[in-house]
């Protein structure tokens, strides 16, 4: 059997490159404010790899997904190993595009923060009056660099995103820069009224994209997951605080109330943690959550 070592690991990620296709494996660790925590999860790379699959399924009509397949038997026999069952993805290799594409429905976090000293998000004017938490006019379109593990990522103005694209596909940036943008847009649209039938807001989010060989743009990495997301319950959103998530935002809250914690949680942060995540996953795909051993069960 040939093994295989990960070429590229993100906080939470692992990449192996098996010849004409990747393996993209979601570990059950878990980051927050740029640091990997010392806890692991359990089942948290699973649930973002299934959720990732519902939602590729979901608006692969939008724009084309670089998703093959999740079942460990399309992949080489080293994948077919327990540790990678349900948290594996076997995924299109495409060029990556150097930009977070964030995208904004709800005003929170640091677009609150912002547009309480000027008014604005990321350098976009909004109306006078909102309260935290409250839905905007339209999703705003808030891109960023994308910083290399450790280190931090930068809001950027389309323009520049623009600038960025063109240094790498001279020519091709400005389509590029607008494309990426109007899907990232139309993507968000998509999934959040679906969320909202379900009872879920999706506040914000990011997409990554990609360049397959043919020059098209291709939706990549993971998708409207806990951990690239922030998910609030329909059910007693109230504008004017803070919202109850479905996400990591309970860590990052944890975090912030125990800054002497040294990024180690108590179990039952994290038994919390996951409960959140497998609420949010069932709520989404109207599926029951399959353990590892589960699934191996049947």
């Amino acid at each position: 059997m040939q093994e295989y070592k990960p070429f590229k690991e993100g906080k939470v990620r692992e990449i192996y490159d098996i010849g004409d296709n990747l393996v993209m494996v979601a570990t059950d660790r878990i980051s927050a404010f740029d640091h990997i925590l010392k806890n692991k999860v359990k089942d948290k790379g699973a649930i973002l790899t299934q959720m990732s699959r519902f939602w590729f399924q979901f608006t692969e009509d939008v724009v084309p997904n670089h998703m093959i397949s999740t079942d460990v038997k399309d992949m080489p026999e080293f994948f077919r190993q327990e540790r990678f069952d349900g948290n594996s993805m076997l995924c299109k290799k495409l060029a990556i595009l150097p930009i977070e594409c964030i995208v904004r429905g709800y005003i929170t976090g640091s677009g609150w923060a912002g547009y309480q000293k000027d008014g604005s998000v990321c350098g976009i004017r909004l109306p006078e009056g909102l309260a935290e938490s409250d839905r905007l006019p339209e999703p705003i379109y808030t891109p960023s660099t994308k910083a290399e593990l450790g280190g931090h990522d930068e809001n950027i103005s389309f323009e520049q995103s623009v600038q960025v694209l063109e240094e790498l596909y001279p020519g091709k940036g400005a389509g590029y820069a607008e494309e990426i943008r109007d899907c990232t847009i139309a993507l968000y649209k998509k999934c959040a009224d679906y969320a909202r039938e379900k009872g879920i807001i999706i506040a914000d989010t990011k997409f990554e994209f990609g360049l397959d060989e043919s020059g098209r743009i291709v939706l990549a990495d993971e998708m409207l997951t806990p951990d690239s997301s922030r998910f609030w319950p329909l059910a007693g959103y109230e504008p004017g605080k803070g919202q109850p998530s479905f996400d990591k935002q309970y860590v990052r809250d944890w975090l912030v109330a125990n800054p002497d914690s040294d990024y180690l949680l108590p179990e039952d942060v994290v038994a919390k943690t996951i409960d959140k995540y497998k609420e949010a996953y069932e709520l989404l795909t109207l599926t029951p959550f399959q353990t590892r051993q589960n699934r191996r069960q049947q």
